[in-house]
C-alpha cells in the first residue's frame, strides 16, 4: 500500500466522524430556522434531527473525503410558509454556515486549550502518547473542516447558502433573468470543485478565518 493510500485512509478516518456531526448539525440549523420562521416542512418531514442517515448525500460524502469541501442532503423549505419570504430565506440559509462558524471556533478553542495543557508534557505510556496526538489531531481537522464548510457555503453561487443571501440584496428582476440558467451554474460549480480550480482561494480564505480564531482562542485560553 503507497503512502499517498494510507494517508488517505487516516484522513477519512478522521472525517468521517466529523461529517456525521458537522453536516447534520449544518442541515438541522437551516430546517430550524425555517421552523421558527413559520415554515414546518423540514420538521413534518423528519428532518430536524441529528440522525446522519437523514442527511446523507452520497456525492457531496465524496467531494469532502476527496477535496476536503462538500455538502449533505438539503432540507425541504418552503418560503410561501415564511412572512417575508426572501429575507426568511436569506435568514435560513445563513443558519447553516453560522453553525459551522460556531462548531469551527468551539473546535479551535478546544484545541487550542488542549494544546496548551498538553505541551511539555511527558507521557509515560505510548497508548497515552498516541491518544492525545490523535486528540488534537481530530480537533484541528474538525475546526478547519467546519471553517471550510462555512466559507464554501457561503458563496454566492447557486445551489450553494451564499445565492440566497445575494438574492435577499438583488432586485427581483434580476433574481427571474438568472433562475433559468440555476442549472447550468451549478454545473459549473461543480466542475470547479472537482477539478481543484477553488481550492486556492476557498484555503485562501478560509486560513484568514481560521487565523481570526486562533487569535480568539488564544484570548481565551489565556489563563492556561
Amino acid at each position: 500500500m503507497s503512502d499517498y493510500v494510507k494517508q488517505l485512509i487516516i484522513q477519512a478516518l478522521y472525517i468521517l466522524p466529523i461529517m456525521l456531526i458537522t453536516l447534520p448539525v449544518h442541515e438541522t440549523a437551516h430546517g430550524y430556522a425555517a421552523y421558527k420562521l413559520g415554515d414546518p416542512t423540514a420538521k413534518l418531514m423528519g428532518r430536524l434531527t441529528l440522525n446522519p442517515a437523514k442527511h446523507f448525500d452520497p456525492v457531496g460524502f465524496l467531494c469532502m473525503i476527496i477535496c476536503r469541501f462538500g455538502w449533505a442532503k438539503p432540507v425541504p423549505v418552503n418560503p410561501n410558509n415564511f412572512r417575508n419570504p426572501k429575507r426568511d430565506m436569506a435568514i435560513t440559509a445563513l443558519a447553516g454556515p453560522a453553525s459551522n462558524l460556531l462548531m469551527g471556533l468551539c473546535g479551535t478553542v478546544l484545541y487550542t486549550a488542549a494544546y496548551k495543557l498538553l505541551v511539555g508534557v511527558s507521557f509515560e505510556s505510548s497508548f497515552a502518547l498516541t491518544f492525545f496526538s490523535c486528540l488534537l489531531t481530530f480537533l484541528s481537522y474538525f475546526a478547519s473542516i467546519n471553517v471550510g464548510l462555512a466559507v464554501f457555503n457561503l458563496i454566492p453561487i447557486v445551489p450553494l447558502d451564499g445565492s440566497r443571501i445575494l438574492y435577499y440584496f438583488l432586485p427581483d428582476r434580476i433574481i427571474y433573468r438568472i433562475r433559468p440558467y440555476e442549472r447550468y451554474i451549478q454545473l459549473a460549480l461543480f466542475a470547479l470543485l472537482i477539478f481543484g480550480a477553488l481550492s486556492t482561494p476557498l484555503s485562501y480564505v478560509s486560513g484568514k478565518v481560521f487565523n481570526a480564531f486562533y487569535y480568539i482562542s488564544d484570548k481565551v485560553t489565556a489563563f492556561i
